[in-house]
């Protein structure tokens, strides 16, 4: 365990809190069993750092992190490492990356249940099955959802400008106010086109002309390795998976057509179905249906995106057209229902039609739709139901 504490001391060492994650606040620190999911690269790791480094750190010595990916579990046990560290006072533990390690699920439902004076945190791929895990932990743990920054965030970290996020409900109402606070201290219009292109996963910042290629080993971490450990996916299969990518990212936002892409790929229909599937679970796409209700796994999406504008320009479709989709669909998708509606271009949780468009964008064609917005890219300011783009990037 010294050697665990060593390399747990030394990330600490390293970690800024110069800039934190909004996700920060959302979480109920208080609960028992915390598991934050999301695609690799969103800051899952930073973000437990600096939870500790900020609100932990007068009792570090009852706090450990592991990444359980570290080659001490090889030969070790997490249920022993947990017993030993209640054992000589620990009373927070924080687990980083637990679908690496077999039998996660089974030994945090012991680790909960042996140990109730122990609070424990952890990570996982945005594969992770926690409703379906073998142990029960779905009554146990508080889990969350965490995805790349949203514009908002980028604006903070980038520029120093930090302001608060801003409720669907509110922003459909006083856009025009909200718009007016934020453009008296920036202009949004000038770094939106940055974000669109290379602002999405954290990690831009440190080598910044080698962020296409960190998001393409992004990518494939997620396919040739948690693909086959979660899903169970024949790693001769992983090429198949890839190259259907490829077909949705060339032509996003994609209109599938089952049939031929499965003879385009060579696999039948149910796997095809699960292979799109595998990529919205994995972070690399955004499924729209007709209907949010009763969603199957076998069931065919009606329109597919790359899950955030940065693939597009790196492996996909930049038309601008599908850039603007792309960053609505990916921003509103966080706490929010999105569907395809027979007219318009989404309809977000139920009620609300968007038509996407650029700055001449009308809403002609939302006529007699009952709460039809227009969500114009290149504009600063918004009236009466035509709101700026770029502020759909304030909701989180």
């Amino acid at each position: 365990m010294d050697r665990l504490i060593e390399k747990y001391r030394q990330k600490l060492g390293h970690t800024s809190l110069d800039f934190m994650r909004s996700a920060m606040e959302s979480i109920n620190w208080k609960a028992r069993l915390i598991g934050i999911k999301g695609p690799r690269g969103v800051g899952k790791t930073t973000l437990m750092l600096q939870y500790i480094k900020s609100h932990l750190q007068d009792q570090l010595a009852q706090v450990l992190y592991v990444s359980l990916d570290d080659i001490w579990f090889s030969n070790n046990q997490l249920v022993d490492l947990a017993d030993d560290f209640v054992k000589k006072g620990g009373t927070h533990l924080f687990l980083d990356e637990v679908h690496k390690y077999p039998n996660w699920s089974q030994e945090l439902k012991n680790i909960y249940d042996d140990h109730p004076g122990l609070q424990v945190v952890f990570t996982g791929s945005s594969l992770l099955e926690i409703l379906n895990a073998r142990a029960d932990l779905s009554r146990r743990a508080v889990i969350y959802l965490m995805q790349g920054l949203s514009f908002r965030e980028y604006v903070s970290l980038e520029y120093r400008h930090s302001l608060p996020a801003v409720h669907l409900s509110d922003m459909l109402e006083h856009h025009q106010d909200i718009a007016g606070d934020i453009l008296s201290n920036f202009k949004p219009l000038q770094y939106f086109s940055d974000y669109l292109k290379r602002g999405y996963y954290p990690y831009y910042r440190e080598e910044t002309d080698l962020y296409a290629q960190r998001v393409e080993e992004t990518i494939n971490m997620m396919l040739e390795i948690e693909l086959p450990l979660l899903r169970a996916v024949d790693i001769a299969y992983v090429s198949k998976v890839k190259q259907l990518l490829l077909v949705i990212a060339e032509s996003a936002p994609f209109i599938p057509n089952v049939s031929k892409i499965s003879e385009r790929i060579g696999i039948n229909r149910t796997t095809l179905l699960s292979y799109l599937h595998y990529l919205q679970e994995s972070g690399l796409t955004q499924n729209l249906f007709r209907s949010a209700k009763g969603i199957s796994r076998l069931q065919k999406p009606d329109k597919i995106f790359l899950e955030n504008t940065n693939l597009a320009y790196i492996i996909g479709n930049a038309d601008i057209g599908n850039v603007r989709e792309t960053f609505f669909a990916n921003q509103l998708s966080y706490r929010h229902q999105l569907e395809f509606p027979e007219r318009g271009d989404f309809l977000i949780d139920g009620r609300y039609v968007f038509e996407i468009g650029g700055k001449d964008k009308t809403g002609g064609q939302l006529k007699g739709v009952g709460e039809g917005y227009v969500a114009a890219d290149g504009i600063e300011y918004g009236t009466s139901t035509k709101i700026p783009l770029w502020l759909f990037g304030f909701l989180y």
